[in-house]
């Protein structure tokens, strides 16, 4: 599957990169669900967190780092169009 989001988090100073630089690490994934699990557990170990869609994905979606609690708390995508498909 072809990745459509991001999720990007600071990672702890060793003590080797000078102190202006904010060194931070990138991975990808395929689902929303995924990105929305590997960030609960960056944002747990207390790192700074931000995620979005990765280009050309439509809807573009950018989660600044002020927004991730409120986007880890949404219901998951498509879910309650699943629901309604399965109720009928």
């Amino acid at each position: 599957m072809t990745p459509t989001w991001y999720v990007t988090f600071e990672i702890r100073k060793s003590g080797t990169l000078p102190k202006q630089r904010s060194p931070r690490e990138t991975r990808t994934f395929a689902t929303e669900a995924e990105a929305k699990t590997f960030a609960r557990a960056k944002l747990d170990e207390g790192l700074a967190v931000f995620a979005g869609t990765i280009n050309p994905h439509l809807p573009r979606r950018l989660i600044p780092a002020s927004g991730i609690a409120p986007w880890l708390a949404e219901e998951p995508s498509g879910a309650a169009a699943q629901g309604m498909s399965n109720g009928e």
